[in-house]
């Protein structure tokens, strides 16, 4: 990522919501996904000790992260939504440690999809994003590509004020 060290943050008054999204190649309790799965309360519990960490979606059961969380329109959708300081906070997370590992081995765990499956977008502090925001947020995405509206690590934005 070559962008300029100002649009990592952090801004005053404003914290990163990120969305990813992604259907398993196979159901939770596969042999298949076995890895992801037994990693993936330790790698929520990395991002949540990272320095700009702020909220995590969760559902019923901590082990397992949101995966009980339905995504509007296609409930077998794996849901990550997440708010961090910074867009510098999440890449630091993002591209590291345990996740980075995991991140490398996507394809083995999730399809491929034909959009595009994450975006980011700007929040007021203290606020915690909704499904519904997400949906709109990449759906925005999907249609117009990065904006300050929702965005990518290729092409960042500024708070808008």
């Amino acid at each position: 990522m070559d962008t300029p060290d100002v649009l990592l943050g952090p801004f005053e008054g404003f914290h990163l919501a990120q969305l990813n999204i992604g259907r398993l190649v196979a159901p939770l309790g596969d042999p298949a996904i076995e890895d992801f799965t037994k990693n993936l309360s330790r790698v929520n519990d990395q991002g949540r000790a990272m320095p700009g960490f702020v909220w995590l979606l969760e559902g019923s059961d901590p082990e397992l992260g949101a995966t009980d969380v339905a995504w509007p329109g296609d409930p077998e959708m794996f849901v990550n939504l997440t708010v961090w300081e910074s867009v510098g906070a999440l890449r630091d997370f993002a591209f590291s440690g345990e996740h980075r590992t995991l991140l490398a081995r996507r394809k083995e765990f999730f399809q491929k999809l034909p959009e595009a499956t994450a975006t980011m977008w700007w929040v007021p502090a203290g606020t915690v994003p909704t499904i519904q925001d997400a949906r709109d947020r990449l759906a925005h995405f999907r249609e117009h590509g990065a904006t300050p509206h929702a965005f990518s690590f290729q092409r960042l934005f500024a708070p808008e004020r």
